[in-house]
């Protein structure tokens, strides 16, 4: 029997330093990782907050809650990507604090800029024929998506894009681990501005008549505008950048808009029991900054030789893969609690606390699951392409749990009898 204690012991000391590990180096970065996943729950229950709000809205344009997990989602990988090739430049110590349009900063910070355009702008052009091939009655139109899409995407673009820059710079003057970190802050930034943005965009700007359609084309022809030029700029890492990240973060806005369709499909369900669509951000974008943590270490260890990318994950990423695993039941108890709480204060309808906590809990299994074993794939396969996975890890990630993670949180609803 002691010798059996001394054997779990041992086993959960390790299992202890693994997870420190994977958060971070020293006990510092840890906690700075954790308490970056708290923030993200926390925050991403506000953009939740925000999101059930505004189901009037949602009600009164079809077709706009088709958008917003890509809209959200966007923001993130683009940011994402953009502070983990900035961190892998750190670690291997090719990273100049310089905002030159041929530094690190410079030339990730304007494809950036420009992926932003062109790809909220692609964004409403998917969401507009993604509604109308699954019959979402009285959709708006392509014009007022693209409003929308663009305008409130730029606005929440600047606070994502800049706040990544700030904390790449901050980071590396405090020693701070940026792979354990960028995932879960991006992803909160992009919970929390997007939705109100979109909102604004929308309140401020649609039905105006012949004003929005002009909007709408003069939006359309600056973002493509933007994008060719930078493409003819004579900078090989930004073109690069540009190339490697159009195709992948075009997959992530198509899966992500799916996510859109099915939550616009269960509209009624979330319109009845609010409590349900604040719950729905947090969800998704744990679940995705789990992914992002293991992808961000996964993609350092292979610049650094670290991991091998082996068709069965070598120990060092098993280990990886399972901390990662372990966080999902405190996270996802957390977010249910949250949802629950923060629905009761706004005096918003729910199916109760114990079938939330089920729901969050029994969904958080199946999209941590997929979302380990996708992060660690998607990492090396990119790797193995020769492409780098600091660009493709975070939105093959994200994109994929967004949808994934939505419909698993329905079927979950579903299977649970929790019906409006």
């Amino acid at each position: 029997m002691a010798a059996i204690l001394t054997t779990a012991l041992r086993r959960t000391r390790e299992a202890g330093r693994r997870l420190v590990d994977l958060l971070g180096p020293t006990g510092d970065a840890a906690r700075q990782s954790l308490a970056a996943l708290v923030l993200n729950s926390v925050t991403s229950l506000v953009a939740g907050a925000a999101l059930g709000a505004i189901t009037g809205t949602l009600e009164a344009l079809p077709g706009l809650l088709v958008m917003v997990p890509a809209a959200i989602g966007l923001r993130g990988n683009i940011a994402g990507s953009l502070g983990n090739r900035i961190s892998t430049s750190i670690h291997t110590g090719t990273y100049r604090p310089s905002l030159k349009p041929d530094s690190v900063v410079g030339v990730n910070l304007l494809a950036s800029i420009s992926l932003t355009f062109v790809l909220s702008l692609g964004l409403a052009v998917v969401a507009r024929v993604a509604a109308a091939a699954f019959d979402v009655q009285g959709a708006i139109g392509v014009l007022d998506m693209a409003v929308v899409s663009v305008a409130g995407g730029l606005l929440a673009s600047v606070v994502v894009i800049g706040a990544t820059i700030l904390l790449t710079s901050v980071g590396v003057r405090r020693g701070w681990d940026l792979d354990a970190l960028v995932a879960p802050t991006t992803a909160t930034l992009g919970d929390v501005v997007t939705i109100p943005a979109l909102w604004l965009a929308a309140t401020l700007l649609l039905g105006r008549g012949a004003w929005t359609t002009a909007l709408g084309w003069t939006l359309a022809v600056v973002s493509v505008g933007v994008f060719a030029a930078t493409l003819r700029a004579r900078i090989s890492e930004l073109t690069r950048i540009i190339r490697e990240s159009l195709p992948v973060l075009t997959a992530a806005v198509v899966l992500s808009t799916l996510a859109g369709l099915v939550i616009q499909e269960r509209l009624a369900v979330f319109a009845a029991l609010p409590a349900l669509l604040v719950l729905e951000p947090a969800f998704v974008s744990s679940a995705g900054s789990l992914g992002g943590i293991l992808a961000s270490r996964i993609g350092t260890n292979l610049h650094l030789g670290l991991v091998d990318p082996t068709l069965r994950p070598g120990v060092e990423a098993r280990r990886d893969g399972l901390a990662v695993f372990s966080l999902f039941v405190p996270v996802f108890l957390v977010n249910a609690v949250g949802a629950w709480a923060v629905a009761a204060l706004l005096g918003l309808e729910s199916p109760g606390l114990g079938r939330m906590v089920l729901a969050s809990l029994i969904g958080g299994s199946i999209a941590v699951a997929f979302v380990v074993a996708l992060a660690y794939y998607g990492t090396i396969t990119a790797w193995r392409s020769d492409l780098d996975p600091d660009t493709y890890g975070i939105p093959v990630v994200t994109a994929s749990v967004d949808f994934v993670g939505a419909l698993a949180l329905i079927l979950t609803i579903g299977a649970l009898g929790i019906t409006s």
